[in-house]
């Protein structure tokens, strides 16, 4: 049988993240203790595109090096992952049919989906799909998540990718150990806190709600994703597990997984 899986929020981190051993290894581990998924489905917080679009489902499909200024090594990376195309069509037809949904012909994974998918699955031997992230709007974004969770039951893995804070003009130094500014912690003890409550309307109503806006999302691409994970919840106003805390150049890369 088809294990049911889980739907989780991630941080993604940069590039860098692949050469950082502690995040590394709590991304490893949360893999490990996953059923093995049929397929993969990520919305990134580096894809910003309505209407919703699908990437392109072929094998061999060139990644988005959607970065810069890095160690050149991580241009040449790969993560080659089998065809998806059973998924696209899957996701495409679970969809209002007043929503026209695009596919991509050549769009590949960008970092957001690739890089912690290189930790947590390094054999890139699983289907993966990319979904754009078609509105920032918090009710219509779980509105969406819900149309994806019976994908769950079918063994697909649905993941939103982002990062908790993601404040990079406000950062003072760009160290992965660097302490976390106070906008950051602030942010990042609020949605602990409103997660753990299953708090969704608090957690929708970050913009006026939460401290440490808008120096935590100056652009709020990274923050989203969330709400598309919360909608595939079985209940999205159950808390879910808080499997990753703690920082990362100053950022929150707290995670969730829910039921």
């Amino acid at each position: 049988m088809t294990a049911r899986m889980p739907a989780l929020y991630i941080g993604h981190g940069a590039p860098p993240l692949l050469d950082d051993p502690q995040w590394s290894g709590e991304l490893r581990a949360l893999a490990a203790e996953l059923p093995r998924p049929t397929a993969i489905l990520v919305v990134s917080a580096h894809w910003e595109s309505a209407p919703l679009a699908l990437s392109a489902s072929g094998p061999g499909t060139e990644l988005v090096y959607d970065f810069g200024g890095f160690d050149p090594k991580y241009y040449r990376m790969r993560y080659d992952s089998p065809d998806a195309s059973a998924l696209a069509q899957r996701v495409a037809a679970m969809m209002p049919d007043t929503d026209r949904v695009h596919q991509h012909p050549s769009r590949g994974l960008d970092h957001g989906a690739w890089v912690p998918l290189r930790i947590m699955y390094p054999e890139a031997d699983i289907p993966v799909l990319q979904m754009s992230l078609p509105t920032q709007e918090p009710y219509r974004l779980l509105t969406l998540g819900s149309r994806l969770r019976e994908l769950r039951d079918e063994g697909v893995l649905v993941v939103g990718s982002g990062f908790l804070t993601h404040g990079l003009p406000f950062l003072r130094e760009f160290r992965i150990d660097a302490e976390a500014p106070g906008w950051s912690k602030d942010f990042d003890h609020w949605a602990a806190e409103a997660l753990a409550r299953g708090d969704v309307a608090e957690l929708a109503a970050y913009r006026t709600n939460a401290p440490g806006m808008p120096y935590a999302h100056p652009t709020v691409e990274h923050y989203t994703p969330l709400f598309v994970t919360l909608g595939a919840a079985t209940d999205p106003e159950a808390p879910g597990d808080q499997v990753i805390d703690g920082y990362w150049m100053g950022l929150s890369k707290r995670s969730l997984l829910v039921a």
